[in-house]
């Protein structure tokens, strides 16, 4: 069975910016091949080095000629022909005995790569793989920090090999330039930029991503110590155009958003509060809650307990009104049983009558548990919270009689606490006067939490003591069903 052949771009010289598959490639490979020239070193062969396992193949693939003459019946371009078929030779040799071939390039196989040779010559007769990497190209904007292209502008890359001629018509019409291939061409190129009137905006990069690197203006580059390992950048011209203004936070962005972070984790996040999120400056919220956002140095927290809404609220409002972009988070949706209405509240004075206060809704505690229920809110539903901490247990009664008695499904929020044990029995012997035994109900504690549960039940059989504040109860109406499976549902079509 034949062997397997892969051309591995190791990048531009920094052994961290080899990928992961080539690193995982070169360390399996039986057979690793590379070429050099007759010193015998190999930038590509260094580069892989910390990736190399002992007991692997060397093939150095020795360019007969580089730069010099030679007598060769069929010059330089058919001296170079002949030394790649040889070297196609030998490792067809290997691939026929079944061995994993791995030929390293530096930066790209396919980018100006002499593994590009070899692949012409083997790939129809082998499994070839070429992997992909950094080119010089790349490593060199980087280097010098300054974009190639943006928008609709093209990049046009130029051996400098070129006559010069050519060279100064194409960077005279280039919207940004790369020039390869430097070295001994280097005097040839920089005349080119200065006669296609570029010379100032070039850039030089010598040796992108080593040790050796240097980044100068192409101007003030001595032509005398180019090594070929070097090339010449004309960047974007949107970049060259763009004036930076020092960063700073214009006038008028303060604000505050209310956020809904929904019941529990990020996948039940919208997009819009993640966006939110991310561009603000302060974080306000009850600590737990601002504990699932995650942090970011770049952000204030401004954490505080659970019944200082009011207190929250106005804090949020003063620090937009010096300018900070803030975000108010809540779980579930902000709007019920939640921060909105307090933030709405406080920016009502006229103090804060210049701060925008916008709500960003969420998931809600009772969409979640109904969600993994089934559909028990498929028909008219009422939301209550049987807390009587902002408001008299006689009001949560009437209006507990009223929903039972129009025989709504309800979803019950703040159902038990440990200083409040006594509302969530009162409740189901309201309801029960109104409701029968076996009517479904659903508990859902810690929905999309790690300690998640959700039992089915009936208000005959709801047992109050295993309810906690960390639940919501959904009760259903005299037309809720529940299947074999445990699925609850509330037809859309009332009896």
């Amino acid at each position: 069975m034949a062997g397997r052949l892969f051309g591995v771009g190791v990048g531009p010289g920094d052994p961290e910016l080899v990928t992961v598959k080539a690193a995982r490639l070169i360390g399996e490979a039986d057979v690793v091949a590379f070429h050099c020239a007759r010193h015998g070193r190999s930038i590509a062969r260094a580069i892989a080095g910390p990736y190399l396992r002992d007991g692997r193949i060397e093939e150095q693939l020795v360019y007969p000629v580089t730069t010099e003459t030679t007598d060769h019946p069929g010059g330089y371009q058919g001296a170079l022909e002949e030394f790649y078929a040889d070297c196609a030779a030998r490792l067809a040799a290997h691939l026929d005995a079944g061995r994993t071939v791995v030929v390293l390039s530096e930066g790209d196989p396919l980018f100006y790569g002499s593994y590009m040779h070899l692949h012409k010559r083997l790939a129809p007769h082998y499994p070839a793989e070429v992997v992909p990497g950094v080119t010089s190209l790349s490593a060199a904007s980087a280097a010098a920090g300054r974009p190639l292209v943006e928008r609709e502008e093209t990049l046009t890359v130029l051996p400098g090999t070129l006559p010069g001629e050519e060279l100064a018509e194409r960077l005279r019409t280039a919207d940004a330039a790369a020039v390869l291939k430097l070295g001994r061409t280097f005097p040839k190129v920089r005349q080119a930029f200065e006669d296609a009137g570029r010379l100032g905006d070039g850039w030089y990069v010598e040796r992108a991503a080593t040790d050796r690197q240097r980044v100068l203006p192409l101007a003030a580059v001595d032509p005398a110590d180019v090594p070929y390992m070097s090339l010449a950048l004309l960047t974007s011209p949107a970049e060259r155009s763009f004036a930076a203004p020092p960063p700073a936070r214009p006038e008028g962005t303060g604000g505050v958003w209310v956020v809904g972070l929904g019941p529990a984790g990020r996948p039940w996040l919208t997009p819009e509060a993640q966006d939110v999120l991310a561009s603000a400056t302060d974080l306000v919220g009850y600590g737990p809650y601002l504990e699932r956002v995650p942090p970011n140095p770049r952000q204030r927290r401004h954490g505080s307990g659970n019944r200082v809404e009011a207190d929250r609220a106005r804090h949020a409002l003063e620090l937009a009104r010096d300018g900070a972009r803030v975000a108010v988070v809540s779980s579930g949706d902000p709007g019920v049983f939640a921060m909105a209405t307090a933030v709405l509240e406080a920016a009502a004075g006229d103090e804060f009558a210049d701060v925008p206060v916008q709500v960003v809704p969420g998931l809600t505690a009772a969409q979640a548990v109904a969600a993994r229920a089934g559909a028990p809110l498929g028909h008219d539903f009422c939301v209550l919270s049987l807390s009587d901490i902002l408001k008299p247990w006689d009001v949560v009664e009437r209006r507990l009689a009223a929903a039972a008695e129009a025989d709504l499904v309800l979803a019950l929020y703040n159902p038990s606490s440990t200083r409040r044990r006594h509302q969530l029995p009162a409740a189901r012997d309201l309801l029960l006067k109104h409701r029968s035994p076996e009517t479904p109900v659903v508990v859902g504690r810690d929905v999309g939490g790690p300690e998640e549960s959700v039992t089915v039940t009936t208000l005959g059989e709801l047992d109050p003591e295993r309810v906690d504040m960390r639940c919501l109860l959904i009760v259903g109406s005299s037309a809720t069903r529940v299947t074999g499976r445990g699925v609850v549902f509330t037809p859309r079509r009332y009896p």
